[in-house]
């Protein structure tokens, strides 16, 4: 059994430019912390400009170098993906409903509301990974929005089970607007199976309750909240396993309002991190001495097929060999212009029978041999590719680098980071 540990970070930015208040210097600040803790997945969420996008994966080249943006609606989906590990696939589904595009002052149709997938490699497992915001509230009194939010929920349930079949790890995060007993989130996950990071752990660190919304942050008007003056919990990060991987949280934290050193905090959400543990099942080591026992044997056998393969050639020389000068005797009274046959008739015949016998029966020996050592030849260079794949597999969970590793840009230079466009 192998096992690695990652950390996955989310967060809503608030990133609307020229809007949203310090829209420019959070960016930056939000791109220093991220360097400085490397977490190995970062799920964000109201990226809206692509320049603020393009700043953020210039700056984290260095600790996330595989990124990806996912487009979608007039203004874009505000959905981005970071990553320490590969990215080889990724997607995006665009909810069928979205608010009304009359409702200018909420602005959510207008955003294109998604889930965007990623396929990562995490060592030799599969990680189908999910970053989302669902439609906003506004009022929970008088929710015009709920039967939205309940689609949108409804269609990620739908989009997460159709497309992990294959993942050994589920993660989704994201900004869902919606409190953790909501109907819609309580559909997710019971259809889903994801389970809950800050009710799984148990050891979090952060704000009271796990509130990722709060009354006191200076970019919330308290008449958002209603009647929940502390503040909310409406972003998650939600994990499941496989048959042949467990998943656990082994802790869990939240940003705390204001950064130190600064008088705003990132956004007017929290940041959360989830540091997740992930147990293969799979003996790969197991598999790779299985592998390689029957290579072992497979060579033994390509070995003796071609000494036997040897062994039949030199036997069809040696009956060409008695043929040839059975052809020899023969034409001896047609060169000696009417001599008799030195051999008895008879002797020379079956002579020569027995020849045609011994070259016919070790030329099909020949054929039968060489069929032998391709099949063999075959099998062996697959076991070869398999056991080099087997042994990347095993190598690769103790390849996963400490969080709390600081990695630097060659020799003389700083991480590039230049300002956002205003």
């Amino acid at each position: 059994m192998y096992s690695v540990t990652i950390r996955v970070f989310s967060l809503n930015c608030w990133g609307i430019r020229y809007l949203s208040k310090h829209c420019r210097q959070r960016y930056v600040m939000i791109g220093d912390m991220l360097c400085k803790e490397e977490h190995d997945i970062v799920l964000l969420q109201e990226v809206w400009s692509e320049k603020d996008y393009l700043f953020l994966k210039k700056k984290l080249v260095c600790s996330h170098p595989h990124s990806h943006y996912f487009k979608s609606g007039v203004i874009g989906s505000g959905l981005a993906i970071f990553s320490k590990h590969r990215i080889h696939d990724t997607f995006l589904y665009r909810y069928s409903l979205n608010g009304y595009p009359y409702m200018a002052n909420h602005g959510d149709w207008f955003g294109g509301k998604a889930v965007g997938m990623a396929v990562l490699s995490i060592g030799s497992l599969t990680a189908n990974v999910y970053v989302t915001h669902l439609h906003a509230e506004y009022c929970r009194e008088k929710d015009s929005y709920l039967p939205h939010r309940v689609v949108q929920s409804w269609e990620l349930q739908q989009f997460v089970r159709h497309t992990s079949a294959g993942a050994d790890v589920v993660i989704l995060g994201g900004d869902l607007n919606m409190h953790p007993e909501d109907l819609g989130n309580r559909l997710l996950r019971s259809y889903t199976g994801l389970r809950d990071s800050y009710v799984e752990t148990s050891n979090f660190h952060g704000c009271e309750n796990g509130l990722t919304l709060l009354g006191d942050n200076p970019f919330i008007s308290k008449k958002e909240l209603g009647s929940f003056e502390k503040g909310i919990r409406i972003d998650y990060i939600l994990y499941k396993g496989s048959s042949k991987t467990d998943i656990c949280c082994e802790s869990m934290s939240t940003t705390k309002g204001s950064v130190p050193g600064h008088p705003f905090p990132y956004s007017d959400h929290e940041a959360l991190t989830a540091e997740l543990r992930l147990e293969s099942h799979a003996k790969v080591a197991e598999l790779v001495d299985i592998v390689t026992e029957a290579r072992t044997e497979v060579k033994v056998g390509l070995h003796c097929a071609e000494r036997m393969r040897y062994t039949a050639t030199r036997t069809a020389a040696m009956g060409l060999a008695l043929l040839f000068l059975e052809l020899v005797i023969a034409a001896v009274p047609w060169l000696a212009l009417g001599a008799e046959q030195p051999f008895p008739r008879t002797s020379f015949y079956l002579l020569a029978v027995l020849c045609f016998v011994i070259l016919l029966t070790t030329s099909l020996l020949y054929i039968f041999y060489t069929m032998e050592v391709k099949s063999l030849q075959g099998a062996e260079d697959q076991m070869r590719l398999a056991l080099g794949g087997l042994q990347e597999k095993l190598r690769g969970f103790p390849l996963a680098q400490p969080h709390n590793a600081q990695r630097k840009s060659p020799e003389g230079e700083e991480p590039s980071a230049f300002d956002p466009e205003e």
